[in-house]
């Protein structure tokens, strides 16, 4: 399983579903914060939790900071976890503000690794979210794997069903060239095959990889 597989599947992918324009958000912040509070929940209930930030105008990080704990909480309610979220969010919303100048990165050791290291110590951030924030944020090349990622791999290429996140990682990092527009638009094709057609109890016969199994 290498270069070829890779580029191979990214190109049925494409062919099946084209361009997804992907992630949605008005701004780097709104993209952080939906990757923050997408975690264990759908991207319904995080639109509604946006929604209420930008209601009571509070759509920016220092202002998450300002706000009174319960009504923070109250704003992410939609989103689930939402005690737990609203720690998460103010964690990341400080490293926001000591990081960030005008939707960019500050210029500091500019390299992936750093910042990756960097948001991966913010309490409450994992691989996941450290990934999807860094790639539709601010465009670094680095591969976001979710739980769309394993199902999809496993399923239909072979890979072990508790393989850990830096080795699925690694095969996309390793095998393609690092192209922040194609792991976005990769992971994004990812999510549209398992949400229609490889989906978690049952994989259509429309499914591309179908013939895989």
């Amino acid at each position: 399983m290498g270069n070829k597989l890779v580029n191979n599947i990214y190109h049925v992918l494409f062919e099946c579903f084209g361009p997804q324009y992907w992630w949605p958000g008005d701004s780097p912040w709104e993209i952080c914060l939906g990757a923050v509070l997408t975690q264990n929940t759908n991207w319904g209930n995080v639109e509604k939790a946006i929604a209420n930030l930008k209601t009571i105008d509070s759509l920016c990080p220092r202002k998450i900071l300002e706000m009174k704990r319960e009504s923070l909480e109250e704003a992410l309610r939609p989103s689930g976890y939402f005690k737990l979220k609203s720690v998460r969010l103010s964690n990341v919303a400080r490293w926001w503000l000591e990081n960030v100048e005008n939707d960019k990165l500050k210029k500091r050791p500019s390299n992936l690794d750093y910042w990756r290291d960097s948001i991966l110590a913010v309490n409450g951030v994992g691989p996941e979210t450290a990934d999807s924030i860094l790639l539709y944020s601010f465009g670094l090349p680095t591969f976001v794997i979710d739980a769309y990622t394993r199902r999809i791999m496993h399923r239909h290429f072979n890979t072990p069903e508790n393989v850990s996140y830096a080795v699925l990682r690694d095969l996309f990092m390793d095998n393609l060239p690092h192209d922040a527009k194609l792991f976005n638009e990769y992971h994004a094709l990812f999510v549209r095959l398992a949400k229609e057609l490889c989906r978690k109890n049952i994989c259509l016969p429309s499914c591309p990889f179908a013939s895989h199994e």
